[in-house]
């Protein structure tokens, strides 16, 4: 049998081994000298938070058509013979997800990743103790794979994790990840902060991940990341697979969601609905290419291509070609880290930015404020006899096209749908189309395009803007 102080010895020892000492200090290492050196041990802290730690279950009843040739799914074939593939019934069956999340507050709010229990139609949390709790969700947010569930657990005050500011995190520092991998049971794995900041994994829309080694694997996902004072830094969320479908165990590169996206996301759940406030410009990351052209000695920053009319980057002062450099003193690796910063603070709040222009880095104000919600969607299904019938269309403000998952600075009027074999489908308009104009009358709402498209008489010219290319067709009735 292995000695259990020899095992804690080599923990001590192995933690000892990642502090940077003074030179003079490194010859006078030592044995260790008393049994409570020998015994010191991170089981008092996981004692206190593990409790804390739950287990998330969801079940979801999904449908699915019986397995048919891909060729009858192909978008080739389709366009040829059109939907002929046989109409099957569809066949219903019980999916289930495993997963972990974290008591953030007493009175039973639970902090878990969206993946685990997006559309389940049962979400049951599990204690340490093995008691059983049905949730329900106080507030999903897709953007950031959080979800916040609520269980009763009547007057009972419940274990809960305190949360601690994540910006203070520096790589290097020594974290536990808390969760239940492969449904095993509740696990506890150390590691360190191997890097902060990552905002090119991919995962969700607001990417600003912490990365640790701390071994995470399937079912993890909701999990606490722990700090050494027992405090949370983060959702472990996912890890890195060499895999295909991400199936394989831990390599050793894990990603946890900052506990600062995480309280943002707590705040909201109290009132049911995120507003995130809304920089009102468009910037991409500065290249090296980029960063040479500007003066800088190095790629950072976010450099703005273009801003909104009003908006609230263009009250601040800035214009396009200005790079935002720092946020509030943090600096700003690119522009995902910029979205992430605005993203974790709230509507009526004012930031600091430092902003370079012409090689000048002077100081901006900048308001926080919701997507601007004008004007109103005016959402039509046109009709009629003319080339759009069957054609949905929106008018575009920021607030809707961040909802639709638009480009929040376009303005016009968007296709939203198309319905099959109608004459807007033969005249091929794809969903984010944006009118231009008709009969060369420019378009800026649905009321101007439906007078337009009813004044015209048996010719239509019409223009749309698809990506970065307007298209032009002639039509005769």
């Amino acid at each position: 049998m292995v000695n259990r102080n020899a095992l804690t010895c080599m923990l001590v020892l192995f933690v000892a081994a990642v502090v940077v000492v003074p030179a003079a200090a490194q010859t006078e290492r030592r044995v260790p000298q008393s049994s409570s050196e020998i015994s010191l041990s991170f089981a008092p802290l996981v004692r206190e938070v593990g409790p804390a730690v739950v287990n998330v279950y969801s079940r979801a009843t999904v449908s699915e058509r019986p397995g048919l040739s891909p060729l009858f799914d192909d978008p080739f074939f389709k366009r040829f013979f059109g939907d002929i593939g046989p109409r099957l019934p569809e066949r219903r069956r019980d999916a289930s997800s495993l997963g972990s999340g974290v008591i953030v507050d007493p009175s039973g709010i639970v902090v878990t990743n969206n993946h685990v229990v997006e559309k389940a139609d049962e979400i049951t949390v599990v204690l340490a103790d093995r008691r059983e709790f049905a949730a329900k969700v106080m507030l999903a947010d897709p953007k950031t794979d959080l979800t916040v569930l609520k269980i009763d657990a009547g007057d009972e005050v419940l274990p809960a994790v305190s949360m601690r500011d994540s910006d203070d995190l520096e790589v290097g520092d020594i974290v536990l990840a808390i969760g239940n991998p492969f449904g095993v049971g509740q696990t506890v794995t150390m590691g360190i902060v191997s890097a902060l900041a990552r905002t090119n994994v991919g995962i969700s829309d607001y990417s600003f991940f912490i990365q640790t080694d701390a071994a995470i694997n399937p079912g993890n996902s909701g999990g606490a990341l722990i700090g050494v004072d027992g405090k949370l830094v983060g959702i472990n969320t996912a890890i890195y697979s060499t895999q295909r479908g991400g199936n394989a165990g831990s390599v050793g590169i894990g990603f946890a969601i900052p506990s600062n996206m995480v309280a943002t996301v707590l705040r909201a759940a109290k009132t049911g609905r995120i507003v995130r406030p809304w920089l009102g410009a468009r910037t991409q990351t500065v290249t090296t290419d980029l960063a040479h052209g500007l003066g800088l000695d190095r790629p950072v920053g976010a450099l703005i291509g273009d801003v909104y009319p009003g908006g609230p980057a263009s009250r601040a002062g800035l214009r396009t070609g200005d790079v935002i450099l720092e946020v509030d003193e943090r600096e700003v690796s690119d522009a995902g880290g910029l979205r992430y910063r605005i993203g974790t603070r709230e509507p009526g709040e004012t930031i600091t930015l430092q902003v370079l222009r012409n090689g000048r880095v002077f100081t901006a104000r900048l308001p926080m404020e919701p997507p601007r919600a004008e004007p109103a969607p005016n959402v039509a299904d046109l009709a009629g006899r003319h080339p759009m019938a069957g054609a949905r269309v929106a008018n575009l403000s920021p607030a809707f096209a961040l909802e639709q998952g638009f480009d929040e600075l376009t303005r016009g009027v968007v296709v939203l749908a198309v319905t099959r074999k109608s004459p807007a489908e033969r005249l091929q308009l794809r969903v984010g189309d944006v009118m231009v104009s008709v009969n060369d009358q420019p378009i800026d709402r649905v009321s101007t395009l439906q007078q337009a498209l009813d004044r015209a008489s048996g010719s239509w010219t019409i223009s749309i803007r698809r990506d970065d290319r307007v298209l032009t067709t002639r039509v005769q009735g």
